[in-house]
């Protein structure tokens, strides 16, 4: 959830001028997701996320920070469905904005294809998300947001996108790039700070939310957000969003969040 309110706060930023932008969802999965399906029911992450929010603070929807965010959400929620990032993505979108979302796994490729079928849009492409970037960018409109979210089911994940922001960033630097990561493992989050600080970029902004301490299992405890390029009041909106939601999602005592500026030197 955390993750979803702080791209809304991107898009939404976009839509301040007329001219149309382009989202890029690099790792778009299946777009939609059933919360009544084996695996939704098996890791509960929903029940430790939106539903506690809608259950406890409903009144958050009526919050300027929150309004596009439960916007998106709301046509899926009470069938109790999700919507993944590039269907928030979608239903933020004017007329004249695009997205493209990729998926390299077949199965969720085809059904982000089906998700959007017939939508002049958006183009949803089965292909590994590097070397989109590397064919796709810049954009013909010039503006816009790649939101770089993989699943970390390999090793030299880290590396990967440090190499892979770092072609992006050299072919589009004027564009703005979203890149999530969990908060597992603290030597691996050390690594993409040093990378992100490496970058070259003017401002990379950080927005991390703990909801505990890290533990020596290396389990997951949060997530992070990091921006290249952001727009100029995305460190307050992400400051004053996790302020709210802390309470909210965090386990006790320990959970805690951050906004910052990476440098090679942060923890």
């Amino acid at each position: 959830m955390v993750k979803h309110v702080l791209l809304t706060r991107l898009i939404e930023y976009l839509k301040r001028k007329d001219k149309p932008f382009r989202v890029f969802d690099t790792h778009a999965g299946r777009g939609l997701y059933d919360l009544a399906a084996p695996e939704a029911q098996r890791t509960g992450e929903y029940r430790d996320g939106i539903e506690r929010v809608v259950a406890d603070a409903p009144e958050l929807s009526a919050d300027p920070l929150f309004s596009a965010y439960f916007a998106a959400i709301e046509p899926d929620i009470a069938a109790h469905r999700y919507p993944g990032s590039p269907l928030i993505a979608r239903r933020l979108l004017r007329h004249q904005d695009r997205l493209s979302a990729y998926e390299l796994h077949p199965a969720d490729a085809a059904a982000l294809r089906a998700l959007f079928a017939g939508d002049v849009q958006v183009k949803a492409i089965e292909l590994d998300a590097w070397l989109a970037l590397g064919s796709h960018l810049p954009p013909k409109e010039k503006r816009g947001l790649v939101l770089i979210d993989p699943p970390f089911e390999k090793t030299s994940e880290i590396d990967d996108i440090a190499a892979g922001l770092a072609r992006a960033y050299r072919r589009w630097p004027g564009g703005t790039y979203a890149v999530w990561y969990p908060l597992k493992r603290p030597a691996a989050v050390a690594a993409l700070h040093r990378a992100l600080a490496g970058l070259g970029a003017d401002e990379v902004v950080v927005a991390e939310f703990l909801r505990e301490a890290y533990g020596p299992d290396e389990r997951f405890v949060g997530t992070g957000l990091a921006v290249v390029n952001p727009p100029f009041v995305f460190a307050e909106e992400a400051k004053a969003v996790l302020k709210r939601l802390v309470p909210l999602l965090g386990h006790g005592s320990t959970a805690t969040a951050r906004v910052f500026a990476p440098t090679a030197d942060t923890p």
